[in-house]
């Protein structure tokens, strides 16, 4: 098949969405397809469009249902699309009824849905391929933070908890990611003034992220709205135990019975979270094995599996309706 792949622009540099395009573009080659990846379809000869995002793709996919109305749309719904637009946006409804499936990054997502739209909706977990192993230091424990500043991440959350840890203790907390925004550039800047146990790199390399997750003893993804974090991926196949705010994006990443989790906006609870992590050897461990039992979901080969039985089945002629 010929496959175009939607993926709207964003204000995010190096987005998640973008990532993720470029990788299925590769397992759908892989697969024998031929693949193209624009930020708006416009016209062309695909068969079929894999659009990212219901509200931003909106307008790509109308185009293409009016240019070719017996070919089939594949949608994968984003974060933003689960947690918020899908409830109050006409354009990303109208998208999840045209939409012959539907794509969510991770089991919570399908809670979201109408039971019709879960009828045609398929997981696909994405994947990471990494070649790092857990290495972290001895002391200090270390604590990363992996991704841009922004609102939607609750970005300083864990130096907010590192300041409710005694400050002898030896924990850092590391955070690598742009500020997308003055006002977070110099809420970072001020946290690093007040606190010298916490380090703000900014902008870093995938390389140098992934380097500093392997080297690190947790990571925390203190996310409000979350789709499926491509970092638990990593820090999953790498070996690195999370904590994570509990919001279903997180929870249907890491399980329902991880023990890493932590109420959403709270400060003090991740502290102690940490606390327990650096001193309770046993309560480390089991963290290293939850993460064990949620590896195999996050690899490449997996996701190109997953991919490939969300597209499985699609005919030219597609039934149109909303849910």
């Amino acid at each position: 098949m010929r496959i175009a792949i939607a993926v709207p622009p964003s204000a995010v540099p190096r987005s998640g969405n973008v990532h993720t395009a470029a990788r299925w573009a590769g397992f759908l080659r892989q697969l024998g397809h031929r693949v193209r990846i624009v930020t708006r379809w416009r016209s062309g000869h695909d068969d079929l469009l894999l659009a990212l995002h219901a509200r931003k793709s909106h307008e790509s996919i109308l185009r293409f249902v009016h240019a070719k109305p017996s070919a089939p749309v594949v949608l994968a719904l984003t974060g933003t699309d689960l947690y918020r637009d899908i409830r109050v946006s006409a354009e990303a409804r109208e998208s999840l009824g045209l939409a012959a499936r539907l794509i969510v990054l991770q089991e919570e997502g399908l809670r979201e849905l109408s039971p019709f739209l879960r009828g045609k909706t398929g997981v696909v977990y994405q994947s990471a391929g990494v070649s790092f192993s857990h290495a972290p230091g001895k002391s200090p424990f270390r604590a990363a933070v992996i991704g841009h500043l922004r609102e939607e991440k609750d970005p300083f959350r864990a130096v907010m908890a590192l300041r409710r840890i005694e400050r002898t203790a030896p924990v850092e907390v590391v955070q690598a990611g742009a500020a997308l925004n003055r006002e977070m550039r110099e809420r970072a800047r001020g946290w690093r003034k007040i606190e010298r146990r916490y380090r703000w790199l900014g902008s870093v390399e995938h390389k140098a992220a992934m380097r500093l997750l392997a080297s690190s003893h947790v990571l925390v993804v203190s996310s409000v709205m979350e789709g499926g974090a491509n970092v638990i991926c990593e820090a999953a196949r790498i070996g690195v135990p999370v904590l994570a705010s509990r919001v279903p994006g997180n929870v249907g990443m890491l399980g329902r019975g991880y023990p890493g989790y932590f109420p959403l906006f709270d400060d003090r609870a991740l502290a102690r979270l940490i606390e327990r992590c650096r001193t309770d050897s046993a309560f480390y461990r089991k963290l290293n094995r939850a993460m064990r039992g949620r590896r195999r979901l996050f690899a490449p080969a997996a996701e190109r599996n997953a991919l490939r039985r969300a597209l499985q089945g699609l005919t030219p002629r597609r039934h149109r309706s909303s849910g």
